[in-house]
């Protein structure tokens, strides 16, 4: 079965907000980074998600420049594509289902910004289709909401998508994982 890798939002339109000073992991290229570099080793395919709101006048409308991969991430490569979405799953809006049909992929690993937004609906969505899930929870990171921290979302998004939607698991599991089987 073949793999594939979505880094989804991992964005400057979230550095450019506010709530920037308040994200959980700041430094949330780091393990994205790792991740990637793993997939690419393992000959996985990586897909790059972005989220934006053309004509919203936000940080997320395309126009205003911050609808880019934060400047820490090592870029895309070569034929791997980088999909624009307008919706909180990487699924609806975008062509990701046929890419990755086309590509024979069965098992998806997730990661990125809001970890219980965009990356948690990514993974029930494609759970919903059929995919073997993963979702690197130290590769995806998220601010406070509504009276809860970052820690408390991060918590309640690993409990309600393990052994239902997902494996939750860390970069360095799959590391572990894909060195224990040579790869």
């Amino acid at each position: 079965m073949r793999r594939a890798l979505i880094v989804i939002d991992v964005q400057e339109s979230f550095q450019a907000r506010p709530l920037w000073q308040q994200i959980a992991d700041p430094e949330i290229a780091e393990p994205v980074n790792r991740l990637v570099r793993l997939a690419r080793s393992a000959g996985d395919l990586v897909v790059w998600v972005l989220h934006n709101e053309p004509g919203s006048g936000d940080v997320f409308d395309p126009a205003l420049g911050h609808v880019r991969l934060l400047k820490e991430l090592e870029p895309p490569a070569d034929g791997e594509p980088v999909l624009h979405k307008t919706s909180h799953n990487a699924f609806t809006t975008t062509n990701l289902q046929q890419l990755l049909t086309a590509a024979g992929v069965g098992e998806l690993w997730v990661c990125g910004i809001r970890t219980e937004q965009c990356v948690e609906t990514t993974t029930r969505v494609g759970s919903d289709l059929g995919y073997r899930m993963v979702f690197v929870t130290d590769a995806t990171t998220t601010n406070p909401i509504g009276g809860l921290s970052a820690e408390a979302i991060i918590e309640r998004t690993e409990a309600v998508l393990r052994d239902r939607f997902a494996r939750i698991a860390t970069v360095a599991e799959l590391e572990a994982d894909l060195g224990a089987s040579g790869v």
